[in-house]
């Protein structure tokens, strides 16, 4: 009975009336109240994005400090978008997308498969590839299947709040880390400044477009509206709170980005040095132990772990919804989805989704990435951010969501400018691989 009523009382996380939800009514409330956003940020600052944005800064100095304000506000609004149009209709965003038509939710079926099948090797590789450099007493394999089993466990108990606060905690861990190492190379405030004036040297388009479309961004910004639900956040009366944790969550994700700009434009800028993927990160701990000593190796070191290791749990958190959901909406009767139970991670989808996460990709720690896969992969990958922002153009216009909620001009502005710059990155994208 006492463990029933603990848990009740972990899912209620905003004062009701009833069954009602009442939203925080002071500043001081709403920020002791955020908390979604900080799993955002968390699972969308990943390795990949750290290195993006080192390899910037050594190339070009502080030049791209505008670059990473253009995508923290792009990113912005396309996640405030899902979670306005789950708390403007009370439909999740794949009911959104399976009212578009059959083709939508039948590009996200295949896609989760096939995405969750490689990223889960991914992830796991990566969080074993920190530790090792770590704790180099088992092979980085038996480190990935560690951390894959630690995610699983973690999700599978199917309590949120825990997860969200073990989220706040690496978020923490991450900013003294990366923001701390950042704070040995700062640059001079005009340095600083003439990185917000837009400049595009010879040569760097494809970076600079590739920095402002990798700010935080991935898969699971869909799943913002169902983290909102998980907090119990219900209702149009909540669409205040959710900006204002959107802006914390592309604030704090807009400040790793930046450390690790400054990190590459002050202490790699005009050396030989290149890095390249998660190893590249790895040669830069080694580095920065050289220079300014062990403990700033084993802070670098920390920094890694802790961006690979959130975004493996926030993907295994927050991407079973989204299968759940796709299983669910497909399952259902057009004129019965308004009525039926929301998922949950209870739901024996959720978990067999996160079972497909956790098991299947470890056949890739040992025989390798399958290539035709890989090029699936990458074609339906490429086609994700495009679909998110049309989609969410197609959705927050229509009389599915009141006049009141639907897009202003500036909100359409800016979708329609992040459709156009991952359509023409998804187009490149598609090249490399053909």
């Amino acid at each position: 009975m006492n463990n029933e009523l603990n848990l009740n009382n972990e899912r209620t996380t905003a004062a009701e009336v009833g069954n009602n939800p009442i939203p925080p009514q002071t500043m001081g409330q709403k920020l002791k109240m955020i908390g979604p956003g900080f799993v955002v940020a968390a699972t969308g600052v990943g390795t990949a994005d750290l290195v993006t944005a080192i390899v910037i800064g050594t190339s070009f100095g502080m030049t791209f400090v505008w670059a990473i304000v253009i995508g923290s506000i792009l990113k912005y609004f396309l996640n405030e978008g899902v979670g306005r149009w789950y708390l403007a209709t009370g439909q999740t965003i794949l009911q959104g997308w399976h009212s578009l038509g059959k083709w939508a939710t039948g590009y996200f079926g295949v896609y989760s498969v096939i995405w969750g099948y490689i990223y889960g090797a991914t992830a796991a590789m990566t969080c074993g590839l920190g530790m090792h450099a770590m704790l180099p007493i088992m092979p980085i394999w038996a480190w990935a299947i560690i951390h894959s089993l630690l995610g699983f466990a973690l999700v599978w108990t199917g309590r949120y709040l825990l997860f969200e606060r073990i989220m706040t905690v690496l978020i923490g861990v991450m900013f003294i880390t990366i923001i701390g190492t950042s704070l040995l190379f700062l640059p001079t405030i005009g340095e600083f400044a003439g990185g917000f004036i837009p400049k595009m040297p010879d040569g760097s388009l494809m970076l600079a477009l590739g920095l402002i479309g990798g700010v935080g961004g991935t898969i699971t910004m869909a799943s913002y509206g169902y983290w909102l639900r998980e907090k119990n956040w219900k209702g149009k009366e909540f669409v205040p709170i959710m900006r204002l944790d959107t802006k914390a969550a592309y604030v704090i994700t807009g400040l790793f980005t930046m450390a690790a700009l400054v990190i590459g434009a002050k202490f790699l800028f005009g050396t030989d040095v290149k890095l390249e993927g998660d190893q590249g990160l790895l040669n830069l701990a080694e580095l920065l132990g050289e220079e300014f000593g062990t403990p700033l190796r084993w802070l670098f070191l920390i920094a890694f772990w802790s961006a690979a290791f959130t975004s493996l749990l926030g993907v295994w958190n927050g991407v079973p919804y989204l299968f759940a959901d796709f299983l669910r909406t497909i399952k259902t009767k057009k004129e019965d989805l308004h009525s039926v139970k929301p998922v949950t991670e209870k739901d024996k989808s959720y978990r067999a989704y996160l079972a497909w996460l956790t098991f299947p990709p470890m056949l890739i720690f040992f025989f390798g990435k399958p290539v035709q896969l890989i090029i699936i992969y990458g074609v339906l990958g490429a086609l994700f951010m495009p679909f998110l922002a049309i989609s969410l153009i197609i959705l927050l216009n229509s009389k599915k969501v009141d006049a009141e909620y639907r897009n202003k001009w500036l909100t359409n502005a800016v979708l329609i400018g992040c459709l156009l710059m991952f359509a023409f990155l998804g187009i490149n994208e598609l090249q490399k691989l053909f």
